[in-house]
């Protein structure tokens, strides 16, 4: 009985000691890896990023030369924001189809049903609330 004890508490010692193998500062190698893995997803978020600020900064120029005289115009392009009622009816058109696909029995069309009911009721909100802000 008591080899079985010595046995089992060994063996578990054994286990539970880290098996990978270290280098010379004592850092195992899954580290080092995914160090470099994360260092590698920052470098791409930081060039994305860097992309996307050069993108905003991007202005059009129109030159427009006459005969007679040399005109510039300078305009700055805007993307144009969503209104409150397209954002109502995206927004209500998600809630509405996972709603109806949850409480039907036949889901694809309760999804589609509840779908273009949070639509509508998405869409008429989203002008009402964009209607009062102005």
């Amino acid at each position: 009985m008591k080899l079985l004890y010595i046995t089992l508490l060994s063996l578990t010692i054994f286990s539970c000691k880290n098996q990978g193998e270290m280098n010379a500062e004592g850092v195992t190698q899954e580290t080092v890896d995914s160090m470099k893995i994360a260092i590698e997803k920052q470098k791409v978020i930081d060039s994305m990023q860097i992309e996307m600020n050069n993108a905003k900064a991007e202005k059009e120029v129109i030159v427009v030369n006459q005969p007679a005289t040399t005109t510039t115009t300078t305009t700055v392009t805007e993307k144009k924001k969503m209104s409150g009622a397209v954002k109502g009816a995206l927004i209500g058109a998600g809630v509405g189809a996972v709603t109806g696909a949850v409480i039907s029995d036949k889901k694809g069309e309760g999804a589609i049903i509840g779908g273009l009911a949070g639509a509508g009721v998405g869409a008429g909100t989203g002008a009402i609330i964009e209607g009062s802000k102005k």
